[in-house]
């Protein structure tokens, strides 16, 4: 499974293996781009780097954080930018899509959609057998919704199956 936390300038991917019941850490990180760049090339940075990542591990499913808008909707529309590409670079590598909320992944992962960002990240940790939290906190999160889609993904898929 691979989750991403979009952003222009910092997108963040965690990869993440589900065995039975057990979750394992793959890999980590960011993708970084220059605001020196165009937003077109920034965006065709996130897409090349996201689509070779997929196709490199050929994850059953991909997990995007949904937009979250706060009050800077100049900054919303750079990372809807963003999850546009990374949405195109799972089409196109057949990954179907899995798309959550902030509050929906603080839930999945800690139980409580308000969670605070240090619980978030200390439960990646704990539920990843890490010996540190990850970082930087684009990946956390990035991790956090990689195994959101595979404890809510796999639970919504084998519901849509039933009906």
């Amino acid at each position: 499974m691979v989750g991403f936390d979009p952003g222009s300038a910092i997108t963040g991917y965690g990869v993440v293996e589900g065995r039975g019941s057990r979750l394992h850490h793959v890999e980590h990180g960011v993708f970084r781009t220059s605001a020196d760049l165009p937003m077109a090339e920034r965006l065709l940075s996130i897409h090349t780097r996201a689509f070779r990542l997929l196709e490199s591990y050929r994850p059953d499913a991909v997990a995007i954080e949904r937009l979250y808008f706060k009050q800077n909707v100049s900054t919303g529309i750079n990372v809807a930018q963003a999850r546009g590409v990374l949405l195109l670079a799972a089409a196109q590598a057949g990954c179907p899509a899995g798309e959550f909320s902030p509050t929906e992944m603080k839930t999945a992962i800690t139980g409580y959609g308000r969670a605070e960002k240090s619980q978030l990240q200390e439960m990646v940790r704990r539920l990843l057998n890490l010996e540190d939290i990850p970082r930087p906190d684009d990946a956390a999160d990035a991790l956090a919704l990689a195994i959101c889609q595979l404890q809510i993904g796999n639970v919504q898929s084998r519901i849509q199956t039933r009906i």
